[in-house]
């Protein structure tokens, strides 16, 4: 994650997603800080692991066939700092799923994605290749045969006789 200075008397400077790197042991398993300049932040987060789940085939799908298939981040700040003077933004999920980035944004959460690299995209595609059947496409009926239903979703018909009439002619 990155905090960078803004020219911004409102908000001096901003978090966001620099980028996702395998993790290596050397990391730790502890948030650290990696670069701290009076323009800008770099923290590490490791240990977070992507596991493919068959029953997500389709959001991996989605993101494969994609022209840049990517990383998704859902990031949260701290509410109160932890392990730095002030509260810093931290990963808690990590993923290459569509469905799961999408959820994460249904509830409203702070999602980046980053482009995922060739061998991370071959992965995925092997996962996609071996797993995913599209859904059959349905056949619709026809407008023509749909029943006819008022705006409450009652019943309705359409009469073109001349049956009623109303008013005193006659």
């Amino acid at each position: 994650m990155q905090r960078e200075r803004l020219d911004n008397r409102w908000q001096p400077w901003r978090w966001s997603l620099a980028e996702v790197v395998p993790n290596e042991d050397a990391f730790g398993s502890e948030p650290r800080l990696l670069l701290d300049s009076p323009d800008e932040q770099r923290w590490l987060h490791p240990g977070f692991a992507v596991e493919l789940f068959r029953d997500d085939a389709e959001g991996y799908y989605l993101n494969a066939t994609t022209p840049a298939p990517c990383w998704f981040v859902l990031w949260r700040m701290e509410e109160e700092a932890t392990i730095a003077p002030e509260p810093i933004a931290r990963p808690v999920m990590v993923s290459v799923s569509y469905h799961d980035a999408g959820r994460w944004l249904d509830a409203q959460e702070t999602v980046e994605q980053v482009p995922a690299p060739p061998e991370v995209v071959a992965w995925l595609g092997a996962f996609v290749q071996a797993h995913y059947v599209p859904e059959p496409k349905r056949r619709q009926r026809p407008e023509s045969f749909r029943r006819l239903e008022d705006r409450f979703g009652q019943p309705a018909s359409v009469s073109t006789g001349k049956g009623r009439r109303g008013g005193g002619d006659g």
